[in-house]
C-alpha cells in the first residue's frame, strides 16, 4: 500500500501575500482523493519528531534558537518565513513524516511526503523556506538504526540541495546527487558528491537524457540500499523561478525514470515534495500529482 505523510499547513496563518504557495499542500491530497489515485487509508498524519533525532543532524545551538523562537531578524529573513510556534511545530511534524516514511518504504518499496524536500537547511542554519532538513534527518535515522548502509539522495529540484550537501560533506555512507539550474539559487553552491548544473532553457530531451545516464551510472557505482528523491516541480517551463524549459510531460517522465529505477533495482525509496512556483496553480498540482500517480502505477 502506498503510504503518504501529510501535515496540514492551514495552522500557519501566513499573510495572504506570502509568496510561498502553501495551499498546494491542502489541494494536492484533495485532488488525489477526488480522482481515486489514493484513498483515505493511504494518508497518515505524523506526530512531531523527537528532539533526539533532530540533534542527530542539526546543531544543538541552532535547534535551541529555533524552538525558543530566538533566531535573529537576519536569520528569520533568510528562511523566508515569519517565525512562529505553529511554523516550528509543522516543521518537526514534516520531519517525522519523512522519518516514518522510511519504515513504509522498507515494507512496501515506496512512501511519500506531501511536504518535505527541505534541502536548503544546513546543520546550523535555515534558508530558502527550509528550517530543518527532512531528507538528512531521515537518512541519519536509517544509518543510526542500521536500516541502511549506503544511501543515495537524488535531488531534482531546480535549486541545488546545498544544505544536504553541507550536512553530508564528510559522510561517505550518503551520496548526494543534485541536478539543478546552474544559474539559479543559491548563488554560492555547496559541493555535492555529484552536481550537474543545467543551462538555462534546458528542454525535455536534454534533461531526461542527462538524468537517465547519470542515474544509471550512480546506481552501478554507488550501489545504494536506500534512495531519497527530492521531487520538486520547479523545473517546469512555467515556473516563475525555474529558468528551465521542461514540460509537464517531461517532468512526469523524470519521475518515471527515478521511480522505475528504484523498483527495477529493488531499492526502497522515499519521495519528498519539494518546490513548485508556476503562475498557473494547476501546473503545480498536476505536476506534483503525476509523481503520486506514477508511484501507484509502478509499485502497486
Amino acid at each position: 500500500m502506498l503510504k503518504i505523510a501529510w501535515a496540514p499547513s492551514y495552522v500557519l496563518k501566513l499573510p495572504a501575500n506570502h509568496r510561498f504557495p502553501m495551499s498546494k499542500y491542502e489541494v494536492l491530497p484533495q485532488q488525489l482523493l477526488y480522482e481515486g489515485t489514493i484513498k483515505p487509508e493511504n494518508i497518515f498524519a505524523p506526530e512531531p519528531l523527537i528532539e533526539e533525532l533532530i540533534l542527530q543532524t542539526h546543531d544543538a545551538a541552532y535547534w535551541d534558537k529555533l524552538k525558543t523562537l530566538s533566531l535573529s531578524a537576519a536569520e528569520i529573513r533568510r528562511t523566508g518565513f515569519p517565525l512562529t510556534p505553529e511554523l516550528v511545530y509543522r516543521e518537526i511534524t514534516i520531519m517525522n513524516g519523512t522519518v516514518q516514511c522510511t519504515a513504509f518504504a522498507l515494507k512496501y518499496g515506496i512512501a511519500m511526503n506531501i511536504a518535505g524536500g527541505t534541502h536548503h537547511a544546513f546543520t546550523y542554519k535555515g534558508e530558502g523556506f527550509c528550517l530543518l532538513n527532512d531528507i538528512a534527518i531521515a537518512a541519519n535515522y536509517l544509518l543510526a538504526s542500521n536500516l541502511a548502509t549506503k544511501i543515495l539522495v537524488v535531488d531534482l529540484d531546480v535549486h541545488q540541495g546545498n544544505g544536504t550537501a553541507q550536512i553530508f560533506r564528510n559522510e561517505p555512507r550518503v551520496f548526494t546527487f543534485s541536478m539543478h539550474g546552474a544559474n539559479n539559487y543559491p548563488l554560492i553552491k555547496e559541493s555535492s558528491d555529484l552536481d550537474i548544473g543545467l543551462p538555462d532553457g534546458a528542454d525535455d530531451a536534454f534533461y531526461l537524457k542527462t538524468l537517465d545516464t547519470n542515474l544509471k551510472n550512480l546506481l552501478d557505482s554507488v550501489q545504494p540500499d536506500f534512495i531519497f528523491f527530492q521531487s520538486g516541480v520547479d523545473i517546469l517551463e512555467t515556473d516563475k523561478l525555474g529558468k528551465l524549459s521542461v514540460t509537464r510531460e517531461g517532468c512526469k517522465q523524470r519521475d518515471r525514470i527515478v521511480l522505475e529505477a528504484a523498483k527495477r533495482n529493488n531499492i526502497p525509496i522515499v519521495a519528498s515534495m519539494g518546490g513548485g512556483y508556476s503562475e498557473d496553480f494547476r501546473d503545480i498540482i498536476e505536476a506534483h500529482a503525476n509523481t503520486y500517480r506514477l508511484a501507484q502505477e509502478i509499485f502497486f
